[in-house]
């Protein structure tokens, strides 16, 4: 098994959003850090873009064909928070390309953990409407290629983006075959992801909603993690593991409030990795948010540290939030 995979693309820095927070100096201050560390090693490789019949798996082509269509109008806005320029439909397909194409490398046994530097993000993305600064959703489709045609039975999503994956978990709200699970801030955009959100039908219980209050950090973020959202996944026995890497839980955050430090998220990373170490599965990440440029280029540097190295995390006692949390999510998981 060769090295770590990182999947980068310049169409990147083409999805133009002006004074946007998600801007493309976030890809340039992660590729400055990256790269003043010789990539730690990581093999980069060129996001392709995705084949168009994966990405209708997850989005209707009435949805392909409205960003395709904004950005050869130039550009424009889906709402108040999303906007697009002219490359921004091309570095959408590259970025969920990228998410695809790490999926198949892993399962496939080129390697045993990934991460995708692209944007734009996409954990808001409904299937027929982009929103929360996402176009496509990246993840999703990754998740949906990896069952549909890749070989897994089962895929676990772990999504520790402060705000909620509002999109992600409607996308696989009624199925079985996707264990997804958020820790994020709450009250917060886009106010979604309650504790009682449990999935519907042969999903229920497969949707694992942990939100957090402002101001919480570390200890509350790794308890839930470690008490709620591991021992519910190992249970589950995925084939492939999946993070939605936001960065915006970060105390220097400009849109939220929580307050991780950059260590935290080698922290998280290590228990995705044991996590899949436990299922003899690849894990892999995708990028979401994250707006203070240096905190994360500093955070995405300890994820893939903490995903290339592995080793035991920080282990922490439960906390009244955590508690809440194993009451209700014991319903479906014994979390002992």
């Amino acid at each position: 098994m060769g090295p770590p995979l990182l999947f980068r693309h310049p169409a990147s820095l083409e999805h133009e959003t002006g004074a946007h927070p998600e801007g493309s100096g976030r890809i340039e201050a992660i590729e400055a850090e990256l790269g003043a560390r010789d990539w730690l090693g990581w093999e980069s490789r060129e996001a392709p873009a995705v084949d168009l019949d994966v990405l209708r798996r997850v989005h209707p082509d009435s949805h392909v064909e409205a960003v395709r269509a904004m950005s050869a109008r130039g550009g424009g806005a889906f709402d108040a928070d999303t906007v697009a320029s002219a490359g921004s439909y091309v570095a959408a397909l590259h970025a969920v390309g990228g998410a695809s194409a790490m999926a198949e490398a892993l399962l496939g046994g080129q390697a045993g953990a990934g991460f995708c530097a692209l944007r734009p993000p996409g954990h808001h993305a409904e299937p027929a409407q982009a929103m929360g600064f996402c176009l496509f959703n990246n993840v999703a489709v990754a998740a949906r290629h990896a069952l549909d045609s890749l070989g897994a039975r089962r895929v676990f999503i772990l999504d520790w983006d402060v705000h909620h994956g509002n999109g992600t978990n409607d996308i696989f709200h009624a199925s079985d075959e996707v264990l997804f699970a958020s820790v994020h801030q709450s009250p917060l955009y886009p106010g979604t992801g309650p504790l009682s959100d449990a999935g519907k039908g042969a999903g229920e219980g497969y949707t694992i909603n942990l939100p957090v209050p402002p101001g919480s950090g570390e200890e509350t973020w790794l308890a839930l993690v470690e008490h709620v959202v591991a021992p519910a996944a190992r249970a589950f026995a995925p084939d492939l593991v999946l993070i939605s890497a936001g960065f915006d839980a970060h105390r220097a955050d400009p849109l939220a409030t929580c307050r991780l430090e950059t260590g935290s998220f080698g922290e998280l990373a290590r228990h995705a990795r044991a996590i899949a170490g436990v299922a003899n599965a690849p894990v892999g990440a995708v990028l979401e948010g994250g707006y203070d440029v240096d905190a994360l280029a500093a955070s995405v540097t300890a994820t893939l540290g903490g995903l290339a190295e592995g080793g035991a995390p920080r282990s922490v006692d439960p906390d009244a939030t955590t508690g809440r949390a194993m009451a209700a999510v014991g319903r479906y998981w014994a979390l002992a």
